[in-house]
């Protein structure tokens, strides 16, 4: 029999290298149980398309029991790790304490607001499905009501600014640039567009500064091509939620400042200081091992594994969470097996973001490439890493009505209710 029966795993974030290290061990003999704060796993890549209109939320949240259905081996519980017993074994939720003998921490990033609580109270972000569903009711509020406020108060509802030149940060600004030149004005024929301003915000010289200097200088222009106005070394030191200020003296008004300018590392509690580095991140070794917690691993976002070839440790991307969700299965079956493990080996495809309908940028290992060909490579890629054909299909069609026709119908306003679920601590409140 093999000695992985009976051997308990209990993964801790239903993310990409989560979802993807769950895949790979559910047809063992592994009992696995997957915990996450939100019953669904979370697209992260094309949270700005929700924002946007251009998806529906749900083709880019799918459900975890719909991922593994009919799977003895396979449990899930929703809650909030309130702490990790390193020494007992024990992962509790409250209440419900979980024992494992394989611990897998994977619970990726939040925004880092650099100890700006003003920005980090007043600003919008997109970490979450409904995050992303509240910075387009934003939107979408601000174009109704701007028909009904003042003109000397106009302005804060006409301008849009996004902070952090990233891919997020790029690909937000040009999804709400096409969405403003093409969409928004046959909604609004009695509207001036020309009123709407959106800035996107860099601390560095460059967008897309990890990037080629072909991905940077295009990713600019692109932008530019598109009406954002690219403000570049320039730090954001303040936001009360009407005035954005900056280092060097400068101001811009408006209520809707979209942050995408860090992350930081969601670190449960009970896991040792000595352990997490830079950014937050859990220290591993090559097997995703964390040092001195016996039965500890971390992956994906939240983990950090520095090599010689990686002095920084791997890039916080799907892909790369995917490799190592792959590689901890098999390290877990070897060592449960009594077989050595390999270590994590990853070599980059590539890297790549979108501007626009034909606009994009990608970066493999040894050329750059721009332009329409570009624009499609991203759109494969991203298309093939969502879990669900339905949702594939679904998002294939959205994207192929808004290439053809530049119009979108994802434009309700959905907004809370007087009456709403009273959530207690177990569920962490969205920011």
């Amino acid at each position: 029999m093999s000695n992985q029966t009976g051997k308990k795993v209990v993964i801790i974030g239903a993310g990409f290298a989560g979802v993807q290290l769950t895949k790979r061990l559910i047809n063992t003999n592994f009992d696995i149980t997957l915990i996450d704060s939100h019953n669904y796993h979370q697209f992260q890549p094309l949270f700005y398309q929700v924002a946007s209109g251009r998806l529906e939320p749900t083709t880019i949240s799918t459900p975890v029991r719909k991922l593994f259905p009919d799977k003895q081996n396979f449990h899930f519980r929703l809650g909030k790790v309130k702490n990790i017993d390193t020494a007992a074994k024990v992962v509790s939720l409250g209440e419900l304490e979980i024992p494992y003998d394989y611990l897998v921490v994977a619970t990726g990033c939040s925004n880092n607001y650099f100890g700006n609580e003003n920005v980090a109270k007043n600003s919008y972000t997109m970490k979450s499905t409904t995050q992303a569903i509240a910075l387009r009711n934003k939107i979408l509020l601000n174009l109704e009501e701007v028909y009904s406020v003042k003109p000397e108060n106009k302005e804060a509802y006409q301008n849009i600014v996004i902070v952090g030149g990233g891919p997020t940060g790029v690909e937000t600004a040009g999804a709400l640039a096409e969405l403003k030149n093409n969409v928004l004005p046959k909604d609004y024929p009695d509207y001036d567009f020309s009123n709407i301003k959106i800035s996107l915000i860099e601390g560095t010289p460059f967008t897309l500064a990890p990037m080629s200097e072909t991905a940077r200088k295009f990713s600019r222009k692109y932008l530019e091509d598109l009406g954002v106005e690219v403000l570049t070394e320039k730090l954001v030191t303040d936001y009360d939620g009407h005035t954005v200020s900056f280092k060097d003296g400068s101001t811009i008004i408006t209520n809707t400042l979209i942050w995408a300018a860090g992350v930081i590392g969601n670190v449960p509690a009970g896991i040792p200081k000595e352990v997490i580095g830079r950014g937050a991140r859990i220290t591993v070794d090559e097997y995703h091992a964390v040092t001195g917690l016996d039965g500890v691993y971390a992956i994906g976002d939240i983990s950090s594994m520095i090599t010689d070839a990686n002095p920084r440790g791997y890039a916080q991307l799907a892909n790369v969470a995917n490799k190592q969700g792959d590689n901890l299965a098999e390290v877990l079956k070897a060592i449960a097996d009594g077989r050595t493990p390999k270590k994590f080996v990853y070599k980059s495809p590539g890297t790549m973001a979108t501007v626009g309908k034909w606009k994009a940028v990608v970066d493999m290992p040894s050329f750059s490439f721009k332009g329409p060909f570009a624009w499609v490579t991203w759109m494969l890629v991203h298309i093939m890493l969502i879990y669900k054909m339905r949702n594939r299909r679904v998002i294939f069609l959205n994207w192929m009505t808004s290439l053809f026709t530049n119009n979108s119908y994802l434009r309700t306003i959905f907004l809370p209710t007087k009456k709403s679920i009273n959530f207690t601590d177990k569920y962490p409140e969205e920011e």
